[in-house]
């Protein structure tokens, strides 16, 4: 691909997460926002001349039978995920999914099949892993000045008193839950510190109707290795982790999102 090449991007609904991705876009070099759609025509019009978009559908449908488009931003709720990704593959379409990639572990594997057979890329929404300070962060690891990684404990929360009747971060049919919308941050930092998988992992949760508001979890990793979080909707805003070794510790105090533009 030439390196003046734009990137033509349709986006699946118009929460308020694609208006943060939508303006990403634009910023980017590349990367062209070029078509939206949303289940009702209306609405997706209204939002694209919101939000400099050039083509606005009425449905999923529409938008995927787009051949002009190169990728998919999918910021549908987590439920909807394994549907629209293996549909959007199926498409041609490359697709940056929001996170939490998957309801379930047999949903990521076939959202990963159905990406690696059309031959397009699979990658979940989580900015903090791409960004220049966590590959700063990461040669403090490779250069050994933690000397041998013993734990990582972090911590993802916000307070939400009294808890919203309709968000869908509080809806069990939409695959909703502490541990996908905030726990996968921490899992993935622990992942990424240690780059390996956990042997055992064990975890205890508090549930609002019938979904975990608080939990916290603790992985096992080979070598002495072993990571433990906490992440809720009622606790206040927490978003750090700390990686320790036997010679140094590593601390991120706003590792999801910086405090500070700068």
């Amino acid at each position: 691909m030439s390196d003046d090449r734009q990137i033509r991007w349709g986006i699946l609904s118009t929460a308020r997460i694609a208006t943060k991705v939508c303006r990403a876009i634009h910023r980017a070099a590349g990367a062209e926002a070029a078509a939206v759609a949303s289940r009702e025509a209306e609405r997706a019009r209204r939002w694209a001349g919101e939000h400099e978009v050039a083509r606005a559908y009425g449905s999923y449908e529409q938008l995927l039978a787009d051949v002009e488009l190169d990728a998919v931003y999918i910021a549908l709720p987590p439920s909807m995920h394994a549907e629209w990704t293996i549909r959007a593959a199926e498409a041609g379409k490359h697709v940056l999914c929001e996170k939490p990639l998957a309801a379930s572990f047999a949903e990521a594997e076939r959202m990963a099949a159905a990406c690696r057979d059309a031959g397009v890329q699979l990658m979940d929404g989580m900015m903090w892993k791409h960004h220049a300070r966590t590959a700063a962060m990461r040669g403090h690891i490779e250069r050994g000045e933690l000397g041998r990684l013993r734990r990582v404990t972090s911590a993802f929360t916000f307070c939400w008193d009294p808890f919203p009747k309709d968000n869908i971060r509080l809806r069990s049919e939409l695959a909703g839950g502490c541990l996908g919308d905030l726990g996968w941050y921490c899992v993935a930092a622990s992942l990424w510190a240690f780059d390996d998988l956990p042997t055992r992992v064990w975890a205890t949760a508090r549930y609002h109707r019938d979904v975990d508001v608080n939990l916290s979890g603790v992985m096992w990793f080979a070598g002495d290795r072993t990571a433990s979080f906490d992440c809720g909707f009622d606790t206040l805003l927490r978003k750090w982790f700390e990686i320790a070794g036997t010679e140094g510790s590593l601390v991120c105090d706003d590792f999801t999102a910086p405090h500070e533009e700068g």
